[in-house]
Formats: C-alpha cells, sequence, structure tokens
C-alpha cells in the first residue's frame, strides 16, 4: 500500500545484527492441554545482543510468548498469572469462543489486576493459525510484547514440526540508541492518524533471521502480523509460494496469488505453501517501501534423496453459510481522524466538538459514535445472516475485526474468503456476511489498536 504509507524501517535492510533471543518459537509447556501464561516485566535488547535493554512486558519471559499448540475439538485451559503493575486480559484472536472467554476488558469480563489470576477454559473449533495478545489497553500492552501464536492442529497431521513454521511479525519504534520508546506510547498524532508505526521490524523477536529447508520438500508457513497498526505488504510469487489459508480458514487448494503485492493487514494471518527448489535460496520481503526490506532468509539444502514430495490436503473448518438473499443488512459508516470528518461524532452521549477531540482522545467513529455505548450497534437472533457494509470516509485505511466469529468476504479485498479480520481502503467499501451463531457481546473494531483506543470500537449482541 505505497499510496497509505511513508518510507518503511531503512535500518532493518542495512543491520546485520544478531538477536539474542532465539528466532525458533518456544512451545508453551503443558500438563495435558493446560498451559500457564505468566505476564511479567521483560528487559531485552530489541536492536543487538549485548546492546542496550528495553522494558518488553511479556508472557513467560518471552516476547512473542510460547506458541501453544493443540488440536481441533480440544478443550484447552489457560491460566493467566499477572505479575505486572497494570491490569490486563488475555484474547483468543480468531478462535469462535465462549463469550466469557474471549477477554476483552469492560465487556466480556473483567480486567485481571496485579497479582491475581484467571484461567481461560474454552474448546476450540476450529483448526488453524490463530494468535493471542493483551485485551486491556491492547495499544499500550500489544505494543510492549504481550502476544504469541495459538496453533490449533488438524485432526490428522497435515505437515510435521520439522516442515510447520510459524513466523511472527512486529514492528518496535526504537530510539536512536536501539531501545523500546515507551514514552511516545498514546502520542496523539498516533491516535489521530496511522497509528503507531515502528522502524524496527522482527520475525519471532529477532530481525531478518536465517531459516534452512530441504529441497522438493513441502513447508507450511504460517505468518501472524502482531503489529499495532501497519500492514505487511510481501509478493509470494517472488519465491514461488502458494497460499493456502487465510485467517485460520484454509483454501480448499493452494493457489498463487492472482494479484500482487499481498497485503496482510494488524491481526491477520496469511499460511503460504513453498516447496523450495535446490539453489534457490530466497527471501520474503517487505515490498511496500522504494526499496524491498527483508523479513526472513531461507536457504535451501541439497537433498538427494528425495523425489517431489506430496502436498499434505488442509481440511476445511466446519463453518455455517450466510443466507445473504435473506439476510438482514448492517450499514457501518467510519468517521473522523485527521483530514476527515469530525462533524457529529459523539462520545459518552455528548458531541465533541473544539479543543474536546484531543482532551477525550476520541478521534474516529463508527456511524457518528466514538467507542463503546450502553447500547449494541446491533442484535441479532441466533441463527440469523448479518450482512455487514462497511464505508471508510476517512483518510487512512482500516483492518476491521470481528469478534467471535468469521465472515465470508461478498465485496472489496480478498472477496469470497473466509476471514476475521477485514480490511477497507480510505473511500473504498467493504461487504460481509456472516451466521450470528455465537451467543454473548461481541466486539467489533478497528484492529489499528491506536484507532480502537481512540474511538473506533463498538459491540454487537448475539441472542
Amino acid at each position: 500500500m505505497k499510496h497509505t504509507r511513508r518510507k518503511f524501517l531503512q535500518n532493518c535492510a542495512s543491520s546485520g545484527a544478531v538477536m539474542a533471543m532465539p528466532f525458533q518459537l518456544r512451545l508453551a509447556r503443558a500438563s495435558g492441554n493446560e498451559f500457564e501464561l505468566i505476564a511479567e516485566d521483560f528487559k531485552y535488547p530489541l536492536y543487538e545482543e549485548g546492546g542496550p535493554e528495553s522494558d518488553l512486558w511479556a508472557y513467560n519471559k518471552s516476547s512473542p510468548g510460547p506458541e501453544i499448540r493443540i488440536k481441533r475439538g480440544e478443550r484447552v485451559q489457560v491460566k493467566l498469572v499477572n505479575k505486572l503493575d497494570v491490569p490486563t486480559t488475555i484474547h483468543w484472536h480468531g478462535i469462535r469462543i465462549a463469550n466469557n472467554m474471549d477477554g476483552v476488558s469492560g465487556l466480556t469480563q473483567e480486567p485481571v489486576m496485579p497479582g491475581s489470576s484467571f484461567i481461560y477454559d474454552f474448546t476450540v473449533p476450529d483448526a488453524g493459525t490463530f494468535w493471542y495478545h493483551a485485551h486491556h489497553k491492547s495499544w499500550q500492552q500489544v505494543a510492549r510484547g504481550l502476544y504469541g501464536p495459538l496453533i490449533v492442529d488438524e485432526d490428522t497431521e497435515t505437515f510435521d514440526r520439522a516442515h510447520d513454521l510459524t513466523l511472527v511479525l512486529d514492528d518496535w519504534r526504537l530510539d536512536r540508541q536501539g531501545v523500546l520508546q515507551v514514552d511516545s506510547l498514546g502520542a496523539l498524532m498516533d491516535w489521530s492518524h496511522a497509528g503507531r508505526l515502528g522502524n524496527w521490524l522482527t520475525v519471532n523477536g529477532t530481525s531478518n533471521p536465517k531459516f534452512s529447508l530441504n529441497a522438493n520438500e513441502p513447508y507450511r508457513l504460517r505468518l501472524i502480523n502482531v503489529c499495532n497498526s501497519r500492514a505487511l505488504d510481501i509478493d509470494p510469487g517472488g519465491f514461488d509460494a502458494k497460499l493456502m489459508a487465510f485467517d485460520g480458514m484454509a483454501f480448499q487448494e493452494p493457489e498463487f496469488l492472482e494479484y500482487g503485492p499481498l497485503s496482510i493487514s494488524p491481526s491477520q494471518r496469511v499460511d503460504l505453501l513453498v516447496v523450495p527448489q535446490e539453489g534457490k535460496n530466497f527471501v520474503i520481503e517487505e515490498v511496500s517501501s522504494d526499496q524491498n526490506l527483508p523479513i526472513a532468509s531461507f536457504s535451501v539444502s541439497k537433498n538427494p534423496d528425495s523425489s517431489d514430495m506430496a502436498v499434505p490436503a488442509l481440511p476445511q473448518n466446519n463453518l455455517p453459510e450466510p443466507d445473504v438473499k435473506n439476510g438482514r443488512k448492517i450499514t457501518v459508516g467510519l468517521t473522523g481522524g485527521a483530514m476527515g470528518n469530525f462533524e457529529g461524532i459523539v462520545y459518552k452521549g455528548k458531541k465533541l466538538s473544539g479543543e474536546e477531540f484531543q482532551q477525550t482522545k476520541q478521534f474516529w467513529a463508527m456511524n457518528g459514535v466514538a467507542n463503546l455505548t450502553e447500547k449494541p450497534l446491533f442484535s441479532a437472533r441466533k441463527g440469523e445472516t448479518i450482512i455487514i457494509e462497511t464505508t471508510n470516509d476517512t483518510a487512512f485505511f482500516h483492518a476491521m475485526h470481528i469478534h467471535g466469529h468469521h465472515f465470508k468476504i461478498l465485496s472489496g479485498a480478498d472477496e469470497g474468503r473466509w476471514r476475521d479480520t477485514f480490511f477497507v481502503d480510505r473511500t473504498q467499501k467493504t461487504t460481509i456476511a456472516f451466521v450470528a451463531d455465537n451467543p454473548g457481546k461481541w466486539l467489533f473494531h478497528c484492529h489499528m489498536l491506536e484507532h480502537a483506543a481512540a474511538g473506533m470500537s463498538s459491540w454487537f449482541e448475539v441472542v
């Protein structure tokens, strides 16, 4: 999206720094399917080994937190222990979960206070690539490192662990000393413009990690964008990759990208199929700026004992098909932001004007209303098909996430695909449809986390 971004992350292209944090993710230790995540302070040199340390918040002293892996249909229990000095919660992004386990502070649960704990207990209905992250002041807590991958394996093994790689992509905002800028969190410029954009790109906590693959063997690369507000553009065709899944929902068959580049918005995931060829090392690059920037590098080893291996098929998840013909249409208008339309924005029942926008830090609105209200955006009967038409009347693009459900995109980017987060460019319109089959109060918000905090958040209920 060159038309919406400034020049991006030049340090990533030029630095040869070696990171201390291993880029191979740690598996979460479990007793059966019982896990423990400890949220705590964590000092870590983000820029280079031996360099100045940044004050992170992390799960189990690692950012990303440990990879939780379970099988589709299994019950999982995760104990969150809060050793921070601030309240927190965990949201299980993309999981069609029971409402009281969704982790949204102030809507589905009270925040977990310092020194306290909470057990998340839920069953995972879908296989795929998901993630978990803090959902209390997410703009602050995710930016400081509170997130990790949640991988739900298919009923029978498709790719073994050696051929199934998770890449958690983040951009950190570092100062000139290579230390995370904490004081700039909550800046008015970020909240009213494009969100918090970093200048240091990492994969699994490492800048441009190097992976080694065997020739002629199929690999599944799971890419997760955990950036606060930055969409990442890649070109899968540059290394002959095929698309296997969006937001955890597998395609019927892997396919080449018909357009380019592929934009991965904040919170979105994409699964890629790569069958590397002997002698063809490759790099996944971010291609939105004038200079392509390396995300991760892959060397391909000779493999004389193998012939071309069969590509495992990914089974489809059992999602209810929306009845578009008889669905109920909801229209949503996105307004506000710098260079946008502030007229008529209401916050806590009061129409804002003048300096009140800066005083409240509420710059964005959905249908003219900033942030959560007592009444839902809409109420749906269980089993009802809901069609949401979202129009972006702002100067920035947005990544809109719906909790508790996956939806089919009827028009706009990724038309015909299942997702849990959709992209809507400035002045554009996106239409989605889903069956409201999960009872409870569900958040609907922009996953540019500063936009969400500054008003682009609402909720709906299923009864």
